[in-house]
């Protein structure tokens, strides 16, 4: 056990013996020989260093399509660059807030995201807002996992480590402070996948958010159910979820549960919103996105009705448990139509909007 030093005494019997003589040929040896060992055993001794992991820092920026920006960023948790799309707001002359906008399963990686089926460019327009979009992330639940997984490797084509919550809480935001100036109030919102991930990410970094919203999400991750879910999910990208919280009866699917963990939710403004499952509005050959093709609406109506029937299921157990501990700052929208697709999460960003501007504008 370390404690303070240990000083020796000088014992008074021997106080009075004669010392060696300091200056004899011998003495002088074995100092020279101790002086050489004390100078030159570091060196010897200790093992070569690795060069240090540089900080998170800004890669590239490039002009995109009208106000957006390219961004690469280093993340050292994840050892790779990370592609992520900027909206800048009309005036970049005055710090403006960041709102951190999630993709789903598909990370941002395919056409399934924000920017390819929803109008968020011209709804920002007049917002003084930086919204942050991640193009990567894909199947990874937005989490730090435990191990390296081969089969999103392959998929994705990057180097397997997922350690999105270090990367998206700890590095980003500096990063994206120091480039865009911004006023250093963020609020983070996200669909699906992700919105499960947006509830975790605010349990994790309590006072990195103003304010959140998560659009047809899971909050039960442990559960039968809720395992099922992720597992499907991580699946769909060819990876292991057992690489991300280790064994299904292990405690980090409980420690990653918001409903399990809805006491530790900060209190910050939510928006949390389900539909149920039924067909609505969105859920016909003529809307847009689907373009007239039959077989995409069936894939909508049948798939996307189950999984956001799934969503419902837990956004509601989740509203219980939030009232039960008394949560008086969540908003609930529990839509009595809708799938699991694009025209109700545009919608839902419309509406959960002014309260996640409120936490953020002066």
């Amino acid at each position: 056990m370390w404690g303070p030093p240990c000083y020796d005494r000088v014992d008074p019997a021997h106080e009075s013996q004669p010392q060696e003589n300091m200056t004899s040929p011998s003495r002088r040896a074995y100092l020279a020989i101790a002086l050489v060992a004390l100078l030159f055993a570091p060196a010897l001794g200790a093992a070569p260093r690795a060069a240090a992991e540089p900080e998170a820092h800004l890669v590239s920026l490039s002009p995109g399509t009208g106000r957006s920006v390219e961004v690469k960023v280093h993340s050292p948790a994840m050892q790779r660059d990370i592609a992520l799309q900027v909206l800048r707001p009309a005036d970049t002359s005055t710090p403006a807030p960041t709102l951190y906008l999630l993709n789903g399963a598909g990370g941002g990686e395919d056409a399934a995201s924000w920017s390819a089926q929803t109008d968020i460019p011209e709804f920002f327009a007049d917002e003084h807002v930086n919204v942050v979009i991640p193009l990567e992330g894909a199947f990874s639940y937005y989490t730090d996992w435990q191990r390296e997984d081969p089969g999103l490797a392959e998929k994705l084509g990057n180097n397997g480590r997922n350690m999105w919550a270090t990367f998206l809480t700890e590095e980003l935001p500096p990063v994206i402070d120091s480039a865009f100036g911004t006023t250093g109030r963020n609020a983070i919102a996200g669909i699906s996948m992700a919105a499960t991930s947006v509830l975790d990410l605010t349990i994790r970094a309590p006072r990195l958010y103003r304010a959140a919203a998560a659009y047809s999400g899971c909050a039960m991750t442990s559960d039968v159910l809720g395992q099922l879910f992720v597992t499907l999910v991580v699946s769909a990208g060819g990876g292991d979820a057992e690489n991300m919280w280790g064994p299904s009866d292990g405690p980090a699917w409980r420690e990653h549960d918001p409903y399990l963990q809805a006491a530790r939710l900060p209190n910050i403004p939510m928006y949390i919103s389900s539909g149920s499952g039924l067909a609505g509005r969105y859920d016909s050959a003529g809307d847009p996105r689907l373009d007239g093709d039959e077989r995409m609406l069936w894939n909508q109506l049948l798939v996307g009705g189950g999984i956001e029937a799934a969503a419902d299921y837990c956004t509601r157990a989740l509203q219980r448990r939030t009232q039960e501990l008394g949560r008086t700052d969540i908003v609930y929208d529990l839509r009595p139509a809708g799938t699991h697709s694009w025209g109700y999460w545009q919608d839902d960003l419309h509406r959960s909007w002014p309260l996640l501007a409120a936490a953020l504008l002066p």
